[in-house]
């Protein structure tokens, strides 16, 4: 059995104070959740304040991003290596935003997938289609290439622990969510793809929803067999908000 991930993306929100306070509340309540992975990813100029609050709690702290590099002459640009020194423990990449605002391809995404799994960092894999996609039919061969390009980048066995998150686009900030239904059918086709390659890799692989899910809407979206969690934005900032998401994830 799958074990559910609840991942809070923090997105340009927060700060010291703020923060401290979301990590204690969340922990606390992660402390009686111990049947999921419950992480908040936080700004990264928060990030040690985040890691130093959770440090002994069940509660993990990943970054939204991370480099392709290594280090050297990249201003601006953070490591997997850096990010893990401090605590950090999951990473997201790909993420729609990134993609539309700062032209990530699927072959960046993939080097960043893999300098995050290199550095002992779980990479938290996004892919979605945008509304005119949708509309076209051509979901499912959106998110199949976003996947094969890691894939094919890393083989199959590079994929290691990685958890993927489905989050249609036109889903995202805009109060509109996918159907069970139609969220289900997605993450069916990520792990049947995944199949194809490798079914037991399939079968303990992590798909996640990150198309606002909410508390009042969690337990029917997780009662789907591929759903395993959420990637959560807005409702992540609400510390009960987020613990009824996790909630309804430890009882699917």
């Amino acid at each position: 059995m799958r074990r559910p991930l609840v991942c809070g993306n923090w997105k340009l929100n927060g700060s010291i104070g703020r923060t401290g306070e979301l990590i204690d509340a969340v922990s606390s309540g992660a402390a009686s959740l111990p049947g999921v992975d419950i992480a908040v990813c936080p700004v990264f100029v928060h990030l040690p304040v985040a890691c130093e609050r959770a440090a002994g709690t069940a509660l993990a702290v990943g970054v939204q991003d991370v480099s392709d590099q290594v280090g050297g002459a990249f201003t601006g640009e953070v490591a997997a290596a850096m990010v893990a020194e401090i605590g950090a423990r999951f990473a997201i990449v790909g993420h729609s935003e990134r993609r539309a605002r700062h032209g990530e391809t699927d072959g960046g995404v993939a080097a960043k997938f893999m300098a995050a799994r290199a550095s002992g960092v779980t990479p938290i894999l996004c892919v979605g289609e945008t509304l005119s996609e949708r509309d076209a039919g051509e979901t499912l061969a959106v998110v199949t290439r976003q996947l094969d390009a890691v894939l094919e980048a890393a083989g199959v066995t590079g994929f290691g622990d990685g958890a993927i998150a489905y989050e249609p686009v036109w889903a995202i900030g805009t109060g509109r969510t996918a159907t069970p239904e139609q969220a289900q059918e997605v993450h069916a086709a990520l792990r049947g793809r995944l199949a194809e390659q490798d079914p037991a890799l399939a079968a303990r692989a992590r798909v996640v929803y990150g198309g606002s899910m909410k508390g009042a809407n969690a337990a029917e979206l997780m009662a789907m067999p591929d759903i395993d969690g959420g990637l959560i934005g807005g409702a992540s900032l609400d510390a009960e908000e987020f613990l009824a998401i996790a909630r309804a994830a430890a009882a699917a």
